[in-house]
């Protein structure tokens, strides 16, 4: 039996992934008294935490005092036009102060005010300056801080290491069947309780902003698992990511450029954003230039801010329409400039890694000229339904947290809200976790017929000749969901997707790969179209399920929100081989918090 030569390792709680969410949980669960296991697919620090620049959103009111947490919540539910799960957002705009006064205590170096205190920069969607920010560099900062502080916490950690399978055994998580990827070998974790935190599906589309790991492994471990996942239509492109040269498409531009004053601009120097701010935002932006300027140079808590700074998803399908009606840049995007608004010692400040990027990678220096910009796949906001307290999903022992949880931002994610959402449910999670695991103690023992026959798949790929391409296979995946799930849809064209996704997935069923384990890209790529194409799959179906437009889900076909469905979600589960989806109605909002949205903090 070939389990039986299979590592093992012990612990009361495993965690997957390595990003802010899966350190915040591996530091308070190991604080929690757990023995914990930290499993990560890239190296430490490689997370892609790292690339979120702009800032950490927490309503401090360091720099503007009106702010606090019920302001905040307001502008995390309208963000994410009502469809969030309440409790979390509520949850979220109450806790994060706290968390980032604690990584702070850790040995974060924030950006301070002239007196000393914790600096914020306003971003897209926030009423007021909210975001703690080291310059364009927070992300980075943050794993500096979380990961030494987890590895003087104890935990170990496993590197470059891939989980293929979470065993439920007695109905409850029991572990992480893995491979290390350097040598191949498989290894067994079992623990009393898992925490899923993989991050985001970006690599399923063409032009993307996430780094290779982002291949959805955490949603579809949960799917296989038996948990029920919601709002996977919902998926954000970020407006701003780099358009040329073709070898650097999609890169982020961080939103921290036009919190700092940069604005947008067709070909034909049109400041085109005051086009396109929707009706119920009328009253807080800037209706004229001159308007928008004056927030930049003068009291920001006083004047309405630039429509720069709109939702992510207006200000997405804002740069498309200017694309499609020809008025866009000939590497097809548009301009964004801080140069025109700021001084060049300003920007090499407060924006230090946009500086290098750009002329490293594109030769543009942006303190002189505009960088030429366009949407990117950024983040999903669907993923594990979780318990707002807990973070613990429909399957017992199996936790999810950061961009694996679903609920949070509902329809669109503010910018900013997702580094403190790693913070505050990255800690709850842990906690859950290390209380499960005490509670109802060690997991059962994971069959070895179950491991044998997980095993026996994940090596099928060297079996096999005269297969596909496992490569080939995901560019036409990538294709696929570019094309038709992007950020337009309609139905011929997400029924179309449907048709070839099946073919894809026979594909990949025949991938074959060559050599041996020992860092076989091919064999890599093979394992990730698991996941990949169940994401897909995912999306798309939630996506026709979906007939209207709402946030980060356009139907050229419905182009508007339907008020019944307002508070319905859809959820997707794994029914034998089989994948469906239902509608679920969403809890009431209490009417206290209701009226505090609709009135006003």
């Amino acid at each position: 039996m070939a389990s039986a030569d299979i590592q093992t390792h012990d612990y009361d709680v495993v965690v997957i992934g390595a990003g802010g969410a899966g350190l915040r949980a591996a530091i308070e669960a190991a604080a929690r008294g757990a023995k914990v296991g930290l499993i990560c697919k890239s190296l430490l620090g490689k997370a892609h935490t790292v690339m979120a620049e702009g800032g950490a959103a927490a309503a401090l009111g360091t720099v503007v005092d009106q702010d606090n947490w019920r302001v905040h919540f307001r502008d995390t539910m309208r963000g994410g036009k009502m469809h969030n799960n309440w409790r979390m957002a509520q949850i979220h705009a109450q806790e994060a102060p706290d968390r980032i006064r604690e990584l702070e205590a850790w040995g974060a170096l924030f950006d301070r005010t002239p007196d000393g205190r914790i600096n914020q920069r306003p971003f897209g969607g926030h009423t007021h300056a909210r975001l703690a920010h080291v310059g364009d560099r927070t992300g980075l900062e943050m794993i500096r801080v979380l990961q030494d502080k987890a590895v003087h916490s104890g935990v170990a950690v496993h590197m470059e290491c891939t989980v293929i399978t979470v065993p439920v055994v007695g109905g409850r998580a029991a572990g992480a069947l893995a491979y290390y990827r350097e040598t191949g070998r498989f290894v067994l974790f079992r623990a009393g309780a898992v925490v899923l935190a993989t991050g985001g599906i970006g690599k399923g589309w063409q032009v993307t902003s996430n780094s290779w790991e982002y291949t959805g492994d955490g949603h579809v471990l949960a799917y296989e698992a038996g948990a029920e996942l919601i709002d996977m239509e919902f998926v954000q492109f970020h407006p701003t990511g780099m358009v040329w040269p073709p070898g650097v498409r999609g890169i982020l531009v961080t939103e921290g450029v036009r919190g700092e004053g940069g604005v947008l601009q067709n070909a034909r120097g049109e400041r085109f954003m005051f086009r396109y701010v929707p009706e119920m935002f009328k009253g807080d932006f800037a209706e004229t230039e001159r308007e928008a300027d004056a927030w930049v140079t003068e009291d920001r808590a006083k004047n309405r801010r630039p429509p720069e700074l709109l939702t992510r998803d207006v200000v997405a399908k804002a740069i498309v329409k200017e694309i499609q009606e020809g008025r866009g840049t000939p590497h097809g995007g548009v301009f964004l400039d801080i140069a025109a608004k700021r001084p060049a010692d300003f920007i090499k400040q407060k924006l230090p890694s946009m500086y290098h990027q750009f002329k490293e990678l594109a030769g543009v220096d942006i303190t002189r000229e505009p960088m030429e910009i366009g949407p990117t796949t950024h983040y999903v906001m669907g993923g594990v339904k979780v318990d707002a307290e807990t973070q613990m999903s429909t399957v017992p022992g199996l936790f999810a947290v950061g961009e694996v949880g679903g609920g949070m931002h509902g329809a669109n994610r503010l910018g900013g809200n997702s580094l403190s959402d790693l913070l505050v449910f990255g800690r709850r999670a842990g906690l859950s976790a290390a209380e499960f695991a005490a509670q109802r103690g060690p997991a059962p023992a994971v069959p070895g017929a179950d491991v044998d026959a997980a095993t026996q798949a994940a090596l099928a790929p060297f079996a096999r000749t005269d297969g596909e391409n496992p490569f080939a296979v995901q560019a036409a995946l990538q294709d696929v969901m570019q094309r038709h799930a992007g950020i337009v849809r309609d139905r011929p064209g997400l029924e179309q997707a449907l048709t070839q996704l099946a073919r894809l997935n026979d594909a990949a069923r025949r991938a074959t790969v060559s050599g041996s384990r020992e860092y076989n890209p091919g064999w890599h790529t093979a394992l990730d179209l698991r996941s990949l194409l169940a994401v897909a799959e995912m999306t798309v179906r939630a996506a026709l399920e979906r007939k209207e437009s709402r946030g980060g889900h356009t139907r050229s076909d419905h182009p508007d929100s339907d008020p019944k469905v307002e508070r319905q979600q859809v959820v997707v589960k794994r029914d034998g081989d089989r994948m469906t989806v239902r509608w679920e109605a969403q809890p009431a909002l209490p009417a206290d918090l209701a009226k505090l949205i609709k009135e006003g903090a």
